[in-house]
């Protein structure tokens, strides 16, 4: 105990100093980590793969895109596939994930693509199809609608479908969100119409495939990543928190005159050591350390990861969806706050 009361009061006074300086420093820190990092982790769900739902951790997914449904002449979604069974299975997991149909896809039939444009390039035509894209919404119980029309498809009426598509589904208080090209922004895509998503899945991923078959290598590197999201961001002025940057759980075999697709699942499959490679011949695909690059890249400057297509993945201890949750988790970002997030 300190008997003189002068050598206290001077003692005092010093660590109030201290005290006041570090508790300055320490509150600065304490503001900076009260703000919790959250990060979103969007996977898109083909069709084909609803069988299989069991093997997918649906635990580290904070949004679920069911792809795809398309319009018949009159209007009405077509989807193939047990919606509603799926969307109970993943929610009986995961009660907080935010599941939209993803509508038209990359890939769409004559057809459908003339569907398309008889419903949204004549104005009379959309608000009747917006009705029944909002019935199939609320009918599954979804939680918004994802618009995937791409290139040819993104016709002029395009801009006015989004704005009044978006209006009504504001009113359900629901999402409308969009996977666009990596650096293409299609013309007949206004500055209304883009800022009326609510977040953007950059396709940061296809800079070559099957289509070019002479130009083999890699269809989504780092660089890749990197324009894309300059692209949109510096370029188009989407705000950096809006933007997704996808990454592919695939890649493309230009080993034959007939470049192919091949899974990341299929690659850890011929070989575990693969799962930590980019290209195999003239494989090239995204192995882990790219994906936890790619994830560092996300958490400086956008709002999270997307990923076409989660069944995609190798569904073990090498799994990419397994690298994303633990690397934002080592970051500090929450996403689904589940599987030790």
């Amino acid at each position: 105990m300190i008997k003189n009361k002068a050598l206290l009061g001077i003692l005092f006074f010093i660590g109030s100093l201290f005290t006041s300086y570090s508790c300055s420093k320490d509150n600065d820190t304490e503001n900076d980590n009260s703000k919790t990092k959250t990060a979103r982790v969007v996977g898109y769900l083909s069709t084909d793969n609803f069988g299989k739902i069991s093997s997918v951790q649906f635990c580290k997914l904070t949004h679920l895109n069911l792809s795809f449904a398309n319009p018949d002449n009159t209007g009405n979604l077509i989807f193939d596939g047990d919606i509603d069974a799926v969307i109970a299975y993943v929610k009986g997991i995961n009660p907080n994930i935010k599941i939209s149909v993803s509508v038209a896809g990359g890939v769409i039939s004559p057809e459908q693509a003339a569907n398309w444009s008889l419903l949204i390039d004549t104005p009379e035509n959309r608000p009747a199809f917006i009705k029944k894209i909002m019935d199939f919404v609320e009918l599954h119980k979804l939680d918004g609608v994802d618009v995937d029309l791409e290139w040819d498809a993104v016709t002029i009426g395009y801009s006015g479908f989004v704005v009044e598509l978006k209006n009504a589904i504001k009113s359900k208080n629901k999402l409308i969100t969009a996977a666009l090209p990596n650096n293409t922004r299609f013309v007949n895509i206004n500055n209304e119409a883009l800022n009326a998503f609510d977040f953007i899945n950059i396709m940061a991923y296809d800079m070559t495939g099957p289509w070019a078959p002479d130009k083999p290598g890699q269809h989504s590197s780092f660089n890749d990543a990197k324009s894309g999201i300059d692209f949109w961001n510096k370029m188009q002025n989407v705000p950096k928190e809006k933007l997704t940057l996808g990454v592919p759980f695939y890649g493309y075999n230009f080993t034959d005159a007939v470049a192919t697709s091949v899974t990341y699942g299929q690659m850890v499959a011929a070989g575990n050591q693969f799962a930590e490679l980019d290209e195999l011949g003239k494989i090239y695909y995204n192995g882990r350390p790219t994906i936890e690059q790619k994830v560092q890249l996300a958490s400086e400057i956008t709002g999270g990861i997307m990923i076409w297509e989660i069944a995609q993945d190798s569904f073990d201890q090498y799994s990419l969806l397994d690298v994303i949750h633990k690397k934002y988790t080592k970051l500090g970002f929450v996403t689904t706050d589940l599987c030790g997030n």
